[in-house]
C-alpha cells in the first residue's frame, strides 16, 4: 500500500479500537492524551470533547488510582450523551493489575488498555501482574498497546544485556544496548501476551523515546522485527517549537519510510494553552506529508522588504484560524473539504503564481499600496478585492466555493 508518492506502508496486523481500525490498510490514526485529573469528571469530558473535536481519533486517559477507575464509565458515557463517543484509552501504570480486576466497569468501558510492561511489577510480581492485565483484555475482547518507554524501561532486563555485553568478545555501545533492550521488552511482552490467549490483532507496540536519532534507530529495529501494528511518538518531546521540531524531524523520517499506524506528538503545553495543539501539529505532520488530509491547507509567503504591512499577515492568521474552527461543522457537511488548497500571498511577485496554484487563493499588492487584492478561482483571476474588509470578502468567497465544489450530491 502507497500513497500518491509512492511511499509504501509497512504491512501490519489489523487493530479495532471501539470501532476505529489501526493498521493493516487504515490510515495512520491520531491521538492525543488528556492531562486532567480523571477523577474529576467534568474537566476530563470536557478535555477529551476538545480535543475529538479537533480531530483525535483515539484519547487516552490516565487510569492512576480507584477515583480514576470509577469515573471512567461515567466519562465515556458523557460523552457518549454529548455525541462525541470517542474511544478512550486507559494509561496504566503500577497498579493496573488491580484497578482493572476491582473495577470491572472501567475495564469494560475502556476501549483499549495501554500496558508499560517495565511498570508492572519486579521480579515474579511483574510475570504474574502482566497476566493478569492481559487476561482481562481477554475476558472484555480489549485491544492492548504494550508501550515500552526508556525513562521506565525494566531495569532487570537492561541489566541482563549489559552484562551479556560486557562479555562479548566485541562489546556494542551502552546506547546499541539500550535500544535493543526497548526492542526486546515490547517484541517479549508480545509474546508472551499472545502466549496468554491475546490475539496478534489485540496487540499495539510502541518504543518511546526522547532522541530523535534513538527513536529513529529503535523503530527501524522494531519494524523489522514484527508485523504487529505500532504506535508512534517521541517521548517527552518538549515545550513550543522545540517539541514540536524534535517531533517533526523524527516522525517524518520514520514515517517516510512507511512505519507507523498511529502516532501522537508529545507538546508540553504553556500555562493555560490548549491541549489541542499536539493534535494539530500531528494532523499536519501527516498532511504535508501528503498521508492524510484533516482540514484545508493555506500556503501563505513569509513576507519580505514588499510586505511591511501586517496587512497580509493578518489576513493568513484569520484566514487559517477561520478554515480550521469550521472543520468541525464542514466535516460533516461537505465531504472532502480538507482537501481545500488556498492561497493568502502578501505581493505581486509569487503571489499570482501561487494563488493559481490553489483552488482559491488572494495576492496581496505588498507595501505602500491601497489594498487591492485580485482573487483566483481554479487558476483563473475572479474578481479584485478592495477596501477595509478584504478579509470577510475573502472568507464569503471561501464559503461560496465549498459549498458549490463539495456539497454532498
Amino acid at each position: 500500500m502507497s500513497n500518491q508518492f509512492g511511499i509504501q506502508r509497512r504491512q501490519s496486523v489489523q487493530v479495532m479500537i471501539g470501532g476505529i481500525a489501526v493498521g493493516g490498510d487504515a490510515p495512520i490514526r491520531v491521538q492525543s492524551m488528556t492531562n486532567t485529573d480523571t477523577a474529576d469528571i467534568d474537566s476530563t469530558v470536557t478535555q477529551c470533547a476538545e480535543l475529538a473535536r479537533a480531530g483525535s481519533e483515539l484519547v487516552r486517559i490516565t487510569v492512576n488510582n480507584e477515583s480514576a477507575a470509577e469515573a471512567v464509565p461515567r466519562i465515556r458515557d458523557r460523552l457518549a450523551a454529548m455525541g462525541t463517543p470517542v474511544p478512550l484509552i486507559g494509561d496504566f501504570h503500577f497498579n493496573g493489575h488491580r484497578l482493572l480486576a476491582d473495577y470491572p466497569a472501567c475495564a469494560e468501558a475502556l476501549a483499549k488498555y495501554r500496558i508499560n510492561p517495565g511498570n508492572v511489577g519486579r521480579g515474579e510480581k511483574r510475570d504474574t501482574q502482566f497476566a493478569t492485565m492481559i487476561e482481562i483484555a481477554c475476558r472484555y475482547d480489549r485491544p492492548v498497546r504494550i508501550g515500552v518507554n526508556w525513562g521506565s524501561l525494566d531495569p532487570e532486563l537492561i541489566a541482563r544485556m549489559m552484562d551479556d555485553n560486557a562479555r562479548a568478545e566485541h562489546p556494542k555501545l551502552a546506547e546499541e544496548v539500550m535500544r535493543e533492550a526497548m526492542v526486546e521488552s515490547a517484541v517479549g511482552s508480545a509474546v508472551r501476551a499472545e502466549e496468554l490467549g491475546l490475539g496478534r490483532d489485540h496487540i499495539i507496540l510502541s518504543c518511546k523515546m526522547s532522541g530523535v536519532q534513538d527513536l529513529i534507530a529503535v523503530y527501524r529495529m522494531l519494524a523489522a522485527r514484527t508485523d504487529h501494528a505500532l504506535h508512534l511518538g517521541l517521548t517527552e518531546a518538549g515545550m513550543g517549537s522545540k517539541g514540536i521540531v524534535a517531533s517533526t524531524a523524527a516522525l517524518a523520517v520514520i514515517l517516510q519510510e512507511g512505519i507507523s499506524d498511529t502516532i501522537r506528538v508529545s507538546l508540553t503545553p504553556a500555562p493555560g494553552e490548549s491541549r489541542t495543539r499536539e493534535v494539530v501539529v500531528a494532523q499536519e505532520i501527516l498532511q504535508t506529508m501528503g498521508m492524510r488530509s484533516f482540514a484545508p491547507m493555506v500556503t501563505a509567503c513569509p513576507g519580505c522588504g514588499r510586505t511591511t504591512s501586517t496587512l497580509f499577515q493578518e489576513l493568513a492568521e484569520d484566514i487559517q484560524g477561520y478554515l480550521r474552527d469550521q472543520m468541525p461543522v464542514w466535516r460533516e457537511t461537505y465531504p472532502g473539504v480538507e482537501t481545500l488548497q488556498v492561497a493568502v500571498m502578501g505581493c505581486v511577485v509569487n503571489g499570482p503564481g501561487e494563488s493559481k496554484h490553489a483552488n482559491i487563493g488572494i495576492s496581496l499588492p505588498g507595501t505602500g499600496e491601497q489594498p487591492s487584492a485580485p482573487v483566483y478561482i481554479d487558476g483563473e483571476k475572479a474578481t479584485t478585492l478592495k477596501g477595509a474588509n478584504i478579509s470577510e470578502q475573502f472568507k464569503a468567497m471561501v464559503n461560496n466555493y465549498i459549498s458549490e465544489r463539495f456539497s454532498a450530491q
